[in-house]
């Protein structure tokens, strides 16, 4: 299987991992999963364009990598509007290893939703 193939998949399969989630009351894991969805499609799309992604951890350097490499303004908006979201979810990633930490319902449903409203937008520049 090609690596932007697999990178895909595997976001799309942390995904639905999220939802699984969020109806067995698991959180802590919904905000996990939905940085490793965003995580693994950023890089999917890096590797789309220039071959190769960048071997980091951080979402918000990997929406500015996203930013230039397709030079759009949608994904410049997205960036902007939910940069709180995505350093919450950095957060969530590094405390997921290193500290317990736990999360409401109602966060765990915010950020589900953040991940189809990205879903969408990341779908979108894929296309263009």
């Amino acid at each position: 299987m090609h690596r932007m193939d697999f990178l895909k998949r595997r976001a799309m399969a942390f995904l639905e991992s999220a939802r699984a989630d969020l109806n067995r009351g698991d959180h802590d894991l919904v905000l996990f999963h939905v940085e490793q969805f965003l995580q693994l499609y950023l890089k999917h799309l890096i590797y789309k364009k220039v071959g190769d992604y960048p071997k980091t951890h951080s979402l918000i350097r990997l929406i500015k990598i996203i930013i230039e490499v397709y030079n759009d303004e949608k994904i410049k908006e997205f960036y902007e509007r939910y940069l709180e979201t995505l350093y919450l979810l950095e957060e969530a990633y590094i405390s997921s290893r290193y500290l317990p930490r736990d999360y409401d319902e109602e966060i765990a449903e915010r950020i589900l939703n953040f991940a189809e409203i990205a879903k969408e937008v990341l779908e979108w520049l894929e296309g263009i």
